[in-house]
């Protein structure tokens, strides 16, 4: 079954996704955040059209494990995502993915200015769950 991995941030998604035995994670696409409704139906139809069976969203916790104003943000958006669609959503702890995310794309950067590392972030908190669930 493939599953989608969501970084969700204030200005963009990064999105990721396995292979369909659910081994591997892979960067997807970045959605540009523009609003609630457009990000939701964006999610929705990335899922749909790849057959997704499972959601992952990052879960941002405070380096303690605490909560923290953009623990909450991404906790309602998800709720709200989790009401367009039967897809069971999960949320994974993501503290330092973007981080290693950022590591990891260092060589890229010089030659492609472009890349972001918010969908690596997303394959990164995918991967983790996969890796546990084998």
């Amino acid at each position: 079954m493939r599953s989608l991995g969501l970084d969700i941030g204030d200005k963009r998604i990064g999105v990721a996704l396995s292979d369909p035995q659910g081994i591997l994670a892979t960067p997807l696409t970045i959605i540009e955040r523009r609003d609630e409704p457009a990000d939701i139906a964006a999610i929705v139809n990335i899922a749909n059209q790849n057959q997704v069976g499972r959601i992952i969203v990052g879960l941002p916790l405070s380096m303690d494990g605490s909560f923290s104003e953009q623990t909450e943000k991404v906790k309602a958006f998800t709720q709200k995502l989790s009401e367009h669609t039967e897809i069971p959503v999960e949320f994974r702890d993501e503290r330092l993915s973007t981080v290693s995310a950022q590591r990891l794309m260092q060589p890229l950067r010089k030659t492609n200015k472009k890349t972001r590392h918010d969908a690596v972030a997303a394959a990164l908190i995918l991967q983790s769950y996969l890796d546990e669930s084998q």
